[in-house]
């Protein structure tokens, strides 16, 4: 379980960086920049470790240089509220991806059910998509406290509601096909 939480604090670091600057000083500038450096950051130091990136960091660090860029080019409010659509929406897109899921679960929700987890990848993809018309719909409203609220706490709290769904579906799947199986070996 640590290790899943480590690997989605790696793939959304610059993410997680932009959130606090911003819930921080209130500068959307500000945010944007240090997110920037931090994802370049974060991607010099894997490679001076020598570490492997996954399809999801560099998704992360292509979209904070190249929307954090527009941003801090454009300094257009409107942009910058539907800018984590396009994040959303792009991170869907790579969640349409078969079995992108399987490197985030142990060992034993891999070869037990892997199938659910199949299904479970595209079901995340569906809700980033759900959460990236929700932004725009809440930016078109140019409320940024709306906005913050939605992005900071709705969207998030569905992520971890999501999570816990998911959790306790996949053990509750594990546990009965693992008690079938006993039962049919005792038989």
């Amino acid at each position: 379980m640590a290790n899943v939480f480590r690997q989605l604090f790696v793939d959304f670091f610059s993410t997680i960086v932009f959130l606090a600057v911003y819930a921080a000083s209130g500068d959307i500038l500000i945010a944007t920049g240090v997110a920037i450096a931090g994802g370049i950051g974060q991607f010099i130091v894997a490679r001076v470790r020598k570490q492997k990136l996954d399809v999801m960091t560099w998704a992360s660090l292509a979209l904070v240089i190249v929307l954090g860029s527009a941003t801090l080019l454009t300094n257009d409010p409107r942009f910058v509220l539907i800018k984590p659509s396009i994040a959303h929406f792009a991170i869907g897109a790579i969640m349409l991806r078969k079995d992108w899921m399987l490197r985030y679960m142990p060992p034993r929700v891999r070869e037990t059910i892997p199938h659910f987890v199949t299904v479970a990848g595209y079901i995340w993809a569906a809700l980033m998509f759900i959460l990236g018309f929700g932004t725009i719909a809440v930016a078109m409203t140019g409320d940024i406290k709306l906005w913050a609220l939605y992005v900071s706490v709705i969207a998030v709290g569905a992520k971890i509601l999501a999570f816990a769904i998911q959790y306790a579906v996949f053990r509750i799947v594990i546990t009965r096909k693992l008690r079938a199986a006993a039962a049919t070996t005792a038989a």
